[in-house]
């Protein structure tokens, strides 16, 4: 019984308190791969410790419910309970209702998980369909369409074809230079399955909306597949050409390449990433920190499941 307690309460301090040092770690976006991973990590290990902890009291439940009241008991008031409690009707009772609401409530959690997912596949199935049949191809790019509307954007739907978007208003704005670069976003989005993550994300969120974990994961998670897209449009285009590109489709209007360095400091979390050289110290500092953390946040609840009982 003590290893799944010890469990429970690592996933509750995990599932309240990891937001805030990984928001602190990975705010600035220095290593977006390892915060993305930090992140998922975090996630993970709350999920599989609380799994384990249930894994031990069905084990426990398994040997009898004597033996599990007994210990429940035992846990609670240690010495104190005496064999006429445990072995009471009244509280058997009362495990065997916790034992059913339990079963219930990870039932209906795991049916609402697998409906958000579903729902989000069909609707950006639906999405894919529609860009595909309302645009038309864009030459010399494959699996790209451009659809007539005003307003600059660009976004991927991933499917079988993945497929790139584009409006009209962004080809008007953007450069050929321009261009690449937010294809190269795009692709690399599509490329690393960044859908699935965000995807992952939300779900849980939707399943969890009242653990900060969770509930600031997607935000996160999002915004770190973003900047990891960014670097791997900055070693196909160059900084300054990504830099343009997004306060183009940002400002919806053309921004010419010489303006931007009077310009990054106004602009968003991205740009002000992208304007600031690398400093690669700085770089190793935060890379072994969100390493650490995705260390204990893969061992420590390895080794509260090997604590004796």
């Amino acid at each position: 019984m003590r290893p799944a307690l010890l469990l429970f309460g690592y996933t509750l301090a995990v599932a309240w308190w990891a937001p805030a040092l990984l928001s602190r770690l990975t705010a600035r976006g220095i290593s977006p791969r390892l915060g993305l991973a930090a992140w998922l990590t975090a996630m993970a290990s709350a999920l599989a410790s609380a799994a384990a902890a249930l894994d031990f009291l069905v084990r426990t439940a398994a040997d009898g419910w004597n033996r599990l009241a007994e210990v429940v008991c035992r846990s609670v008031a240690g010495h104190a309970c005496a064999q006429t409690v445990y072995s009471s009707a009244a509280f058997e009772l009362v495990l065997a209702a916790i034992a059913v609401l339990a079963a219930l409530a990870t039932a209906w959690l795991a049916w609402r998980y697998g409906r958000r997912v579903q729902q989000a596949r069909q609707q950006t199935r639906a999405h894919g369909e529609a860009a595909r049949i309302a645009g038309h191809a864009l030459p010399g790019v494959t699996a790209a369409v451009v659809l007539d509307a005003p307003r600059p954007a660009a976004y991927c739907v991933p499917g079988r074809p993945g497929t790139i978007v584009l409006t009209s208003g962004a080809l008007a704005l953007l450069d050929p230079a321009q261009l690449a670069a937010v294809l190269s976003h795009e692709r690399a989005h599509l490329a690393s399955r960044h859908h699935l993550l965000i995807a992952l994300a939300r779900g849980l969120a939707a399943v969890f909306p009242a653990v900060p974990l969770f509930a600031r994961g997607p935000q996160n998670v999002t915004r770190l597949a973003e900047m990891c897209a960014d670097d791997a449009a900055t070693r196909h285009s160059g900084r300054r050409t990504l830099m343009a590109a997004l306060l183009v489709m940002a400002t919806g209007a053309a921004v010419p390449a010489s303006a931007l360095g009077v310009m990054a400091c106004a602009v968003t979390a991205r740009l002000q990433r992208l304007a600031e050289a690398p400093v690669r110290a700085r770089h190793a500092r935060y890379g072994l920190a969100l390493t650490g953390v995705m260390l204990l946040l893969a061992g420590v609840p390895c080794l509260l499941a090997l604590t004796p009982a």
